[in-house]
């Protein structure tokens, strides 16, 4: 069960703090509306990581289907541009 408290709590931050633990963040509402919540930088690391499986996923499925609309390219054009990028640098 989540922990929500309003904005207010936090004039005695040390309470609402003592609420947070890993995979249990404390949700803080301003006006009786989701505003802010505060995790365990586990459970951050754990959302960061999410996020970025999240959007290479987004990039695969991009180039899949761009596979699918306007073809493969060859592998000596493949290895070709990669080549031409490390002699520019």
């Amino acid at each position: 069960m989540p922990t929500i408290a309003p904005v207010s709590d936090l004039r005695n931050y040390g309470s609402v703090l003592e609420k947070v633990s890993e995979g249990s963040p404390v949700y803080l509402t301003r006006n009786g509306h989701g505003a802010y919540s505060i995790r365990d930088m586990k459970h951050e690391e754990h959302f960061q990581k999410a996020e970025a499986m999240i959007q290479l996923m987004c990039e695969l499925n991009a180039g899949i289907r761009s596979t699918e609309e306007e073809g493969w390219i060859s592998e000596e054009d493949f290895r070709s541009h990669f080549k031409n990028r490390r002699n520019d640098r």
